[in-house]
């Protein structure tokens, strides 16, 4: 998935206002299949914490000092770096991919930045493999388009969540510009599956320039 199938759902190929790195991409369609390790450099856009907001991304999910959260998809661990500063010693990130060089450079990443409370899963397509009915927060950044069973995959996550557990679904609009391709999911039938799995929709987020964000909690 983008970051992988990129599920560290703090889940990573946004983009927009974007520099010329990121315009190369803007006219590529992924049409489902996951994201190449060998352009993770696209996600890396040097102006990405202005457009991708992390800190208010975090904050809509509850992820505080002492939380346990997953970054699902986590890709390159742009994401997973900073909820992983975000939990601090006391809390704990678990960073999926379902690509093993992914996975690779989210450790390299977390080295460079001497961050030991990181976690890193390699899941699959149908199941990010995230420790049952632990956490806090799970994050999926565009890549639920990369998902062949999102209702499957969802009930895995949901699996994962504690009773009040948050899940954060962040994907491109639409017509809503940046590099993201065709491939772009449509909020409201990601609502209706995510219903299905067991998730109650607390929120539709407006704040993303570029990308819908709907939050859902763990029901019964």
């Amino acid at each position: 998935m983008r970051r992988g199938l990129t599920v560290a759902v703090v889940a990573v190929a946004l983009l927009g206002g974007a520099p010329a790195a990121f315009a190369q991409g803007a006219g590529q369609s992924r049409h489902g299949r996951l994201f190449p390790p060998e352009d993770l450099g696209l996600l890396e856009s040097p102006d990405r914490d202005v457009w991708q907001k992390p800190e208010r991304i975090m904050d809509a999910l509850g992820i505080a000092d002492g939380s346990k959260v997953a970054d699902v998809g986590a890709g390159g661990g742009w994401f997973t770096v900073r909820l992983a500063r975000r939990v601090g010693p006391n809390g704990r990130v678990y960073a999926e991919d379902v690509q093993p060089q992914m996975r690779e450079a989210t450790q390299r990443r977390a080295a460079r930045e001497r961050l030991g409370n990181i976690d890193y899963i390699l899941g699959t397509a149908t199941d990010p493999t995230l420790p049952k009915a632990t956490l806090d927060a799970v994050l999926i950044i565009d890549a639920y388009g990369e998902l062949p069973n999102p209702l499957l995959f969802l009930q895995n996550v949901r699996a994962s969540l504690k009773p009040g557990g948050r899940v954060g679904i962040v994907d491109y609009k639409r017509g809503g510009g940046g590099p993201g391709g065709d491939n772009r999911p449509d909020p409201g039938s990601v609502e209706d599956v995510a219903r299905a799995a067991g998730l109650r929709l607390v929120a539709r987020e407006t704040f993303l320039p570029f990308q819908f964000f709907l939050v859902f909690e763990r029901q019964g």
